[in-house]
């Protein structure tokens, strides 16, 4: 914390510049609502300029046309770029369209101007406790003496068995409201520190991809060697604190048993009076998913290191690649020689720049268009008057708006059913949309008919005089599965 260093940081660290920056409110904001809130990972830039194009539409109606003038593309690549640093802009294998993400750097700027509110409770008592038994774990793990471990496991024995006998008399200790609001919003912070720390996993994981890729690409020796120095990085890596640690997490999350008991419990606490109190954010109830979704990311960014190693294995490439640097590096070498000792006389010739001449008959003639031959025949007009408006009027389902309902009904469950999806939202076109859903039935999502139950599926529409129908339609059931 000394003078140079912090006068680097302020003028080189994406954090500090979005703090100083004149958009800050519209950066920080924005990133928020649309990446850190809502746990989103990776965003399209069609998606992510036209949620900002709304948010730009909002402000200059508050502010006036020119608060904002630029369109949302440009304020998007002005953010990812590299004198700012907000933003991840790159492209995934096999597309051409951009995607965006968050830098660790931004969610940490916005994790301290969120700290910035005044909090009208702040709880001690939890972390003290918390802080406590961290260092009773540290004292217990590094004991080496098993006598003194067998004495502490006995009065841990004896404290437990006093508690039973307490209990079983009718005292029953329990946690008060301020108790339970206390270790709730120290449950709450972790949480949201937790996905803000796989954030920075995945990028110390994307730089180490991006070292290897450059390493191959300028390699000059054996390819064993390569490799060698490769894997051992990639070992140390996993080997280091930070390695364990995630794997360690990683394989909790995994467990099926570890997640219906992070599932109940969390049903059981946000049920309390007190912590209903307290308002908690409704994607509180499903953070184990978004950390298993944040996990998940990371693992992706390992396997592309994976894949890169493959990609190098393969001899036909390496063989081009190497023949390539070959001639290139014959070219530096004889223009390094010519540098230094300069030949006499001519060294190359180039061709006499000269514009290219076109004749005038050498140019196609110009061919008239054909013309449609209109008949000249006399309209006839119908004797029924129809509606002309029912030729404009066109049915369009949103299959992404469907798509987000299936997945949000998934997110707790590992199954459900077509009919309680369509009783949860009803459905807006009919029967078109019911036929959208059994689209992405066996498209996108994995699903099961069972062909033995029947189940009628009904939605409203309205006649030609404006009278309400219920329509019914009959078909077996339908399962959507995770």
């Amino acid at each position: 914390m000394d003078f140079a260093t912090l006068d680097a940081l302020r003028t080189h660290h994406p954090a500090w510049r979005l703090l100083r920056s004149d958009h800050a409110p519209l950066v920080a904001s924005f990133l928020q609502r649309v990446f850190v809130a809502p746990n989103v990972r990776v965003m399209a830039a069609a998606d992510l300029a036209e949620a900002l194009e709304d948010e730009l539409y909002a402000l200059r109606l508050q502010l006036g046309e020119t608060a904002f003038p630029k369109p949302a593309p440009d304020y998007l690549n002005d953010w990812a770029a590299p004198d700012k640093g907000w933003l991840r802009k790159f492209y995934k294998p096999g597309t051409d369209e951009a995607q965006f993400d968050l830098t660790p750097a931004t969610e940490k700027a916005i994790a301290w101007l969120a700290q910035l509110s005044e909090r009208q409770f702040i709880g001690t008592e939890s972390r003290l406790l918390t802080l406590f038994d961290l260092l009773k774990q540290m004292s217990e793990g590094s004991e080496a003496d098993p006598a003194r471990r067998v004495a502490e496991l006995h009065r841990k024995r004896d404290d437990i068995d006093a508690e039973m006998a307490r209990v079983l008399s009718g005292d029953v200790p329990l946690l008060d409201d301020t108790a339970l609001k206390d270790r709730f919003q120290q449950f709450m912070q972790g949480a949201r520190e937790l996905l803000t720390d796989f954030r920075e996993v995945e990028h110390n994981f994307r730089q180490l991809d991006r070292r290897v890729r450059e390493r191959i690409a300028l390699w000059e020796g054996s390819k064993g060697a390569l490799l060698e120095e490769i894997m051992g990085e990639r070992e140390a890596i996993a080997d280091s604190d930070q390695g364990k640690s995630f794997r360690a997490f990683w394989d909790f999350l995994l467990s099926s048993r570890r997640q219906e008991e992070l599932t109940e419990l969390l049903d059981r606490v946000l049920q309390l009076p007190a912590v209903t109190d307290l308002k908690p954010d409704s994607r509180m109830r499903r953070v184990h998913y978004d950390w298993m979704e944040a996990g998940e990311h990371t693992q992706r960014t390992v396997a592309a290191l994976s894949q890169q190693l493959r990609r190098f294995l393969d001899d036909r490439a390496w063989l081009e690649n190497r023949r390539i640097m070959d001639i290139l590096h014959g070219i530096e070498s004889k223009a390094l020689a010519l540098r230094g000792s300069p030949p006499a006389g001519t060294v190359m010739e180039m061709a006499e720049a000269r514009a290219d001449i076109e004749l005038a008959m050498e140019r196609p003639l110009f061919t008239p268009a054909t013309k449609p031959v209109i008949a000249d025949l006399a309209l006839q007009a119908g004797d029924q008057d129809i509606d002309p408006s029912v030729l404009f009027d066109q049915v369009v389902v949103d299959k992404a708006r469907l798509t987000r309902h299936i997945r949000h009904a998934l997110q707790d469950r590992a199954q459900i059913t077509l009919s309680e999806l369509v009783l949860t939202q009803p459905l807006q076109q009919g029967l078109a949309e019911l036929v959208a859903y059994l689209q992405l039935g066996s498209g996108t999502f994995g699903t099961v008919v069972d062909e033995d139950t029947p189940e009628p599926i009904r939605w409203q529409s309205w006649a030609t005089d404006g009278q309400e129908i219920t329509r019914i339609a009959r078909l077996p059931r339908v399962l959507f599965m995770r």
